[in-house]
């Protein structure tokens, strides 16, 4: 019989025509790999607003509020044997006692550090409320993690990647006139684009930044930011890597940042600010900025003069694949 794993996560899911959709790629990829080997019931929030990703998942049970939410989690107690509650937040901290009050067998996946995202959502007494989550939640859970820093408690490291054959294959040249850069992501302060747009207001070189996300509640009046429209599908976004020299990530905390790695498999070098300096290691084609407009410009210049000679150095790069890190959970979990 196949094992059965309950995924318990935050995330919104929004329900149109028979099928969910997620604005996570992890929401998407980590359910759909795993349920080669594990019959899976992802429980998660409800959303009315579109998004990105279908989820090719049989079984998903959405909530619009917290009661309901955790009575899901409660229905499952009976039938579920595993449970995987993806990231700790409010909701996955209170599915966590009722988990632990019922003695299930959990584990816990840290895609970033808590700690500095609630500083930046909620300032000084965010760290203090997430400590009394993770305190609570990591106390008896098997603990899976993409960085060693994420944790001082016994745990799995792994590799997150959502690389395939065709990220590497038939790599080409991008135009060079003036740098274009890239942004992929969501629109949360966390993830500093709206630092980024400030800094932006202030460069004075030619450049452009295009940005591919939840941008439909957004407006600018900067000529050298563009949004793009984005059909949810690889060959489309990677088109979006190749039209592009660089890609700026602008986030003040991130773990292991999946666009890093897909960035490089297009051979495009990758620019960071100084938060995120000491947490992405071990690659070749990436350059840190200071977070403010002449900074930037100077590393934005620095790439384009040297562009061939990072990109040689990109190449060296051994990047982890999806299949990789599918296999490494599913091994966790089994």
């Amino acid at each position: 019989m196949t094992n059965q794993l309950a995924i318990v996560n935050n995330e919104s899911v929004y329900y149109d025509n028979g099928v969910f959709f997620c604005d996570n790629i992890d929401l998407k990829s980590i359910p759909e790999g795993l349920s080669k080997k594990f019959d899976i019931l992802m429980i998660s929030r409800k959303s009315n607003t579109k998004r990105f990703h279908p989820i090719n998942l049989k079984k998903i049970k959405s909530s619009s509020n917290i009661f309901a939410y955790l009575f899901t989690i409660f229905k499952t107690l009976k039938n579920k044997k595993n449970y995987l509650l993806i990231s700790i937040t409010p909701y996955t901290f209170f599915a966590y006692l009722i988990l632990f009050i019922f003695r299930k067998k959990v584990f816990v996946y840290l895609r970033s550090n808590g700690y500095e995202e609630y500083k930046a959502i909620l300032g000084f007494i965010g760290p203090i409320f997430y400590h009394i989550m993770y305190t609570v939640v990591t106390f008896k859970s098997n603990i899976i993690t993409c960085q060693k820093n994420l944790t001082k408690k016994k745990s799995t490291l792994i590799s997150p990647s959502e690389l395939d054959i065709n990220w590497t294959k038939n790599t080409i040249r991008p135009l060079m006139d003036k740098p274009r850069l890239l942004y992929v992501g969501r629109m949360r302060i966390e993830k500093g684009v709206f630092s980024l747009f400030e800094i932006f207001g202030e460069i004075t070189i030619d450049v452009e930044l295009s940005i591919v996300g939840k941008t439909h509640k957004l407006e600018t009046d900067n000529k050298k930011i563009n949004f793009l429209n984005f059909e949810n599908n690889i060959s489309n976004l990677i088109k979006i890597y190749d039209n592009h020299n660089m890609l700026i990530l602008p986030s003040f905390t991130e773990a292991h940042p999946k666009v890093v790695d897909e960035a490089l498999a297009r051979e495009r070098p990758v620019i960071i600010f100084e938060d995120l300096n000491q947490k992405i290691q071990n690659r070749q084609g990436i350059f840190v900025s200071k977070r403010n407009a002449d900074s930037l410009s100077q590393t934005i210049e620095f790439i384009m003069k040297n562009y061939l000679k990072i990109q040689e150095d990109i190449k060296k790069n051994i990047l982890p694949t999806k299949q990789e890190f599918v296999s490494q959970m599913t091994k966790i979990l089994s």
